[in-house]
């Protein structure tokens, strides 16, 4: 940024503006921006320094900074209202710094190593908390989490209207867990837990008898205006399933997951009875009832028609429906589904085994507009169902991964849906001339593509996608798992200049240096710097990586790199000697996949506004030597920036 500036005068410098003026207008960014300006010149550097103590929202999630680097970035502000940080690299010693009395938004990622303590001090200092987010709290070995320490959590946050525990409570909480929630504000509407037995779920919402009562009198629910509940439990029941749906009158937002480890007795599984249940007070529009086959492949295998025929009945104003692992069900119970909720916009269904065509047969008859449609491991399903599906032509998301006997006709009806925003395809039975019928309007609204697993596609997919196309909506791709995808189909994606925020492309044995140096000598745009806007690259399990391609992966190419797959028992010393010289990017070298989770990663797709130079990094670590990157080594430089 310049620092200096022409008027009717000549050239003066920045410092000749008002504090209050540089102030005001810097303040209005977010916390990666206005380190970046800090980094640019003096004037802006000393103006930072002082809008740090007083602007209303910090938030550093894509890097996870140390408490040298954070406090500094944190001084005492008595007007921050919201808060989000990844604690990754925290542990208690950073609970003073990063709990504040003003705080109306607190959301702490990968607290693992944080003890019970951050509950107990947020309950005593945030006395105005409206939401707040934990993520992995005590997942460190030796480190506790006390139910006095939910207590006074509970009891001092009297101002809470959402919560948000993204970890296993069964672990440390069970003892008293449901008087503890007692104390609970009575403005809480939407409460989020990571892991919770369904036992602990039912002892919650029970409403037991008080001890000198009469036998007539029940004690009320203890969170009568929760609106939003979303649980992952042990076991999905019909016991717990009745008392969410008699206790919680306000329901509008139920979403429950389970992924049993043995296969569910009659008495710890959901049946018709139980989905019977549900909505009883007629105010649910959002509802997800999904059994995960994580530890074993296992299935919601005592519903049939009957239960979802009873679900219906019900269902007249639901919005959206997610539905996994009712094998049992056929086309005539979804299709109850269509006929009764006319306003439904969001269908997802995994492992319908039974799921065919049929169900979309006369959709087109329906009042039914839908934005997004999940079917996944639907392998039943057939060109003609994607065709049918078609006439909504406002789809927004189409996710059609595991479908295998999905093929270019498929694609052929998918080239009319010109608003689609994502895209997936994984494993389906497409060709590379299948996909040339996304052009041209297809492909300029794609935000998101995956095509993995896609077996027959070649390097021929990357030119029947963009040759001839200006493509500048797409941030991510997946190329993973395809056998003839080569270092070509890489340099022709160099060369349209596309600017990917998001590449995946592991398990491609093909795939080598060659396609790394391409990506990191690739300009977007001719005033920016090289590999400019990569954030997330997964090469894991590329069968062409040697060293060279380390050398590539320093400064100053892909400065914006925050995630990498690798392999790590591959150049072992090369990815550590990576990881210290970077030390803001998350290195995964055990196959695990990088980023959100890809089964509903659709928040925030519309939203993505990442800066143009990114000069966070820099600022933080100012003043810090090279000798990492010597380790390195010196990357080549004969090579050119692609033009």
């Amino acid at each position: 940024m310049a620092t200096r500036f022409e008027n009717n005068r000549g050239v003066e410098s920045l410092d000749l503006l008002p504090s209050a003026l540089l102030a005001t207008i810097i303040a209005k960014l977010d916390v990666a921006s206005i380190c970046s300006c800090a980094s640019t010149c003096k004037t802006f550097n000393a103006c930072i320094s002082q809008i740090l103590s007083f602007i209303p929202t910090f938030q550093l999630i894509e890097i996870a900074p140390s408490m040298d680097l954070l406090r500094p970035l944190m001084p005492p502000n008595p007007y921050l209202r919201s808060l989000k940080v990844d604690c990754n690299r925290l542990d208690d010693s950073a609970i003073q710094t990063l709990v504040n009395p003003s705080l109306h938004e607190l959301c702490l990622l990968n607290c693992s190593d944080f003890s019970g303590k951050l509950l107990s001090e947020i309950g005593g200092m945030c006395k105005n908390l409206r939401s707040l987010c934990l993520g992995s709290v005590a997942e460190n070995r030796g480190r506790a989490i006390h139910t006095s320490d939910l207590e006074e959590l509970l009891g001092g946050c009297a101002q809470l209207e959402a919560l948000n525990l993204m970890f296993d409570v069964s672990l440390f909480l069970r003892h008293n867990f449901a008087r503890v929630w007692t104390l609970a504000s009575e403005k809480l509407t939407s409460l989020e837990i990571g892991y919770i037995s369904s036992i602990m779920v039912t002892e919650l919402l029970s409403p037991n008898l008080g001890l000198h009562q009469s036998p007539n009198h029940i004690r009320p629910s203890i969170l009568p205006s929760i609106q939003k509940l979303c649980l992952s439990v042990d076991y999905i029941t019909d016991t717990m399933v009745n008392t969410i749906s008699r206790g919680l009158v306000s329901l509008i937002y139920l979403d429950l997951r389970d992924a049993p480890l043995i296969e569910p007795s009659v008495t710890l599984d959901l049946t018709n009875a139980g989905l019977q249940q549900i909505n009883q007070h007629g105010k649910l529009k959002h509802l997800s009832l999904i059994r995960s086959q994580e530890y074993l492949f296992t299935y919601f295998r005592r519903v049939n028609d009957l239960g979802l025929l009873l679900l219906a009945d019900n269902c007249a104003n639901m919005e959206s429906i997610c539905l996994g692992g009712f094998c049992r069900v056929t086309d005539s119970g979804f299709k109850t589904i269509f006929h009764s909720c006319s306003k439904l916009l969001k269908l997802k269904v995994s492992h319908g085994i039974q799921l065919t065509d049929l169900v979309f047969h006369d959709i087109s008859a329906t009042s039914l507009s839908l934005l997004h449609v999940s079917l996944r491991w639907c392998n039943l399903l057939t060109n003609q169902a994607v065709a049918n599906l078609a006439c909504n032509k406002d789809l927004k998301i189409l996710d059609l991964r595991c479908c295998r006997n999905l093929g270019d006709e498929a694609l052929r009806a998918i080239r009319n849906l010109t608003r689609l925003k994502v895209l997936l395809l994984d494993g389906s039975d497409i060709s590379d001339m299948g996909l040339s019928f996304l052009k041209p309007r297809v492909i300029q609204s794609l935000v998101s593509l995956s095509v993995r697993g896609c077996k027959r596609l070649t390097d021929k997919c990357i030119s029947a996608l963009f040759d001839g196309c200006s493509v500048t909506e797409l941030q991510e791709l997946d190329l993973s798992n395809l056998p003839n995808l080569s270092d070509n189909g890489v340099l022709f994606l160099a060369k349209c200049r596309i600017p990917l925020l998001e590449l995946r492309m592991r398990q491609c044995p093909l795939i080598g240096d060659t396609s790394i140096m391409a990506l990191a000598s690739m300009l977007v745009d001719e005033e920016r710097w090289h590999g400019n806007s990569l954030r997330l690259l997964d090469l894991f399990n590329c069968g062409g990586i040697t060293q060279l391609s380390f050398r590539w992966l320093k400064k100053p190419y892909f400065p914006r790199l925050r995630w990498l797959g690798v392999t790590g028992c591959v150049n072992r010393d090369m990815v550590d000697a990576l990881a210290r010289s970077r030390p803001f990017l998350h290195v995964a070298c055990h196959g695990e996949e990088l980023g959100a989770e890809q089964w509903d990663g659709s928040v925030g797709l519309y939203t993505l506004d990442h800066d143009e130079v990114d000069e966070l990094e820099q600022w933080l670590q100012e003043g810090e030597g090279d000798t990492d990157d010597e380790e390195m080594g010196d990357a080549e430089n004969n090579v050119e920036p692609m033009e």
